[in-house]
């Protein structure tokens, strides 16, 4: 199963304040362990919502609201993509990461939706693009693109 694993973020994330390299050198160490265990698709951290924007919509209509945001509850600083065989994996995982900020901090996890849970809805034929468009993405991987 695809999990994403996001990390919650602080007034200190937001204010833009960047970890230490004694900080960095010990999530870059967890993150080898992932990759090595085959367990890491993809990682990155997020700039704070200052220099973000939200679009909200409302039937036709499109609205940009930039950052940044108040409810840093509600805001997500860096995220990975892990392919894991359960959630009780993916929470073991998370139980041994170094804490990502240097004050309390929470780690979400959320499961990924494959085709297998969209049901009937999701035809064959969507399901035949959804996979055509994931073959383009692989293809632009392997190319460097």
């Amino acid at each position: 199963m695809r999990v994403l694993v996001m990390v919650k973020a602080t007034a200190e994330s937001e204010s833009g304040a960047m970890p230490t390299t004694e900080e960095l050198a010990e999530m870059s160490r967890f993150n080898e362990e992932l990759v090595k265990a085959g367990v890491m698709l993809a990682a990155e951290g997020l700039q704070p919502s200052s220099k973000g924007a939200r679009v909200r919509f409302s039937g036709k209509t499109r609205t940009v609201i930039d950052g940044p945001f108040t409810e840093t509850k509600e805001l997500v600083a860096g995220f990975w993509l892990w392919e894991v065989s359960s959630m009780d994996e993916a929470i073991e995982w998370v139980r041994r990461c170094p804490n990502p900020m240097r004050t309390d901090s929470e780690i979400e996890i959320r499961p990924i939706f494959g085709a297998e849970d969209l049901g009937e809805n999701f035809t064959p034929e969507l399901r035949e693009q959804e996979e055509q468009l994931r073959r383009q993405i692989a293809s632009k991987d392997a190319n460097g693109a």
